[in-house]
């Protein structure tokens, strides 16, 4: 069983970050850990070893299935759920994603009030 108490959520638009922030704070009730691109979300998921991380699929530098990969090679996050949210919910993008080992894909853009519910849904527990 997966308890979560602090997810990371990684999006290099500025605006998903702060409605990410609200809705898994306010409404989820976890601490949230905030990353603006994949070289971030590497050293401070290492850092702050949260239970879930959200990743954007679609960020300038290192996309989402690229810091996916990198977070699987580090030890500290080899094992962290990881869902990954995406503007394009195609069939085959979400198969791409699952085969990767993403517990799920979550539409973009998200409704704030029922993101934690979508995340707890997908989420082993």
């Amino acid at each position: 069983m997966t308890t979560l108490r602090k997810v990371m959520l990684v999006d290099d638009e500025e605006d998903i970050r702060a409605i990410g922030k609200l809705s898994l704070g306010r409404v989820g009730g976890w601490e949230t850990v905030l990353a603006a691109s994949g070289s971030e979300a590497l050293t401070k998921a290492a850092a702050e070893q949260p239970d879930l991380i959200l990743l954007d699929v679609m960020m300038p530098g290192m996309d989402g299935p690229t810091t996916f990969a990198k977070l699987r090679e580090q030890p500290a996050t080899a094992a962290t759920p990881i869902i990954f949210m995406t503007a394009k919910v195609q069939k085959q993008e979400v198969a791409r994603y699952l085969e990767l080992g993403a517990l799920g894909v979550i539409g973009k853009p998200f409704d704030p009030m029922t993101l934690p519910q979508e995340i707890r849904k997908l989420v082993p527990g």
